[in-house]
């Protein structure tokens, strides 16, 4: 009987790519949204759908009965700005939806292991220069990057006391298609809009920010191999976390003149006032990954942007044939 996974938040933009890596392997897959931010069109066919919300009861039942194998927890509340002007949703959303789920993985005693999405740059800050690695010092700056912690917090206490198999991997800034433009990652969606709308780019500060910026099929196949591989022994909170990245930093500027090459373009850019509180710079060091997982990332900054500008574009030309037939 083939293999089976929980993929929490798999209607969003990384949850769907991580769903259809586990269906590529043969694995059956249970999808859990509440379509708060995920799409039914990102819903992969072969999928079955639970329409939830990882705080409900009915979640909890879900996990408790469900005897799987794998949870893929990316249900969560990503908006680093709505985390600072509404802290108490975001805790309730990403601390105690994430507990809800545990309790009930506990409750149903089936050993399912749970591959956690954490954050890297939100979690390490930025007081350390990168590429960051997994003992670096843990300094959030916004209640966002506090829940992510404070759940690894949490998972390393159910590994110990309770003997639970958890794993987190705490990516950089994952960007594809189906991404929204919302976040600090959403940059890449939303200059692939700017460019499609005729629009200027809208760059705050220098540009000269850096991020990490790591395709969505590979974050996909590092949930796979975290689901899959034999892990190290339970311990202190970094025994089982792993840095999902490429090790590179890119500035803005370099994001939107490679975006110009790859769409042909000649997009301006505008600037504006930097934004208070911005990371200045952030890469994560993905060695532990490399070697514990098996995982590398396989997608070059410049092949990854260009899938992700023609499924944009082809998007785009797909909902002006439906308007006007």
């Amino acid at each position: 009987m083939a293999n089976s996974v929980l993929v929490t938040g798999g209607a969003g933009f990384i949850g769907s790519h991580v769903a259809d890596r586990f269906l590529a392997e043969g694995w059956n897959v249970t999808i859990l949204d509440d379509l708060s931010s995920g799409r039914e069109e990102n819903l992969p066919a072969a999928a079955r759908f639970v329409h939830g919300c990882i705080t409900s009861p009915e979640a909890a039942t879900l996990v408790r009965t469900g005897r799987f194998d794998v949870m893929c927890h990316l249900a969560a509340q990503i908006d680093v700005r709505r985390s600072v002007l509404d802290p108490v949703y975001d805790a309730t959303r990403n601390i105690l939806g994430t507990l809800n789920l545990m309790e009930a993985v506990r409750a149903g005693g089936h050993p399912t292991r749970t591959v956690f999405s954490s954050t890297g740059g939100a979690l390490y800050g930025d007081f350390d220069p990168p590429p960051s690695t997994e003992a670096f010092a843990k300094d959030p700056e916004a209640p966002y990057g506090i829940a992510k912690l404070s759940v690894e917090y949490y998972l390393a206490y159910y590994g110990r006391v309770h003997g639970l198999d958890t794993v987190a991997l705490r990516y950089g800034n994952v960007y594809g298609p189906r991404q929204d433009p919302h976040g600090e990652a959403g940059v890449v969606a939303a200059f692939c809009n700017r460019i499609l709308d005729g629009r200027p780019f809208t760059v705050f500060g220098d540009g000269e920010q850096t991020r990490d910026y790591v395709y969505a099929g590979d974050v996909a196949g590092a949930n796979f191999a975290a689901a899959t591989c034999a892990l190290p022994a339970r311990g202190r909170l970094d025994a089982r976390a792993f840095n999902i990245g490429t090790g590179i930093e890119t500035s803005v500027n370099t994001l939107a003149e490679t975006l110009r090459q790859v769409s042909g373009g000649t997009t301006p850019t505008e600037f504006a006032p930097p934004r208070a509180g911005e990371l200045a710079r952030s890469a994560l060091q993905t060695d532990k990954a490399r070697s514990v997982l098996g995982w590398t990332p396989q997608v070059s900054l410049a092949d990854g942007l260009h899938s992700t500008y023609r499924f944009f574009a082809d998007r785009r030309a797909r909902l002006a044939v439906e308007a006007n037939s």
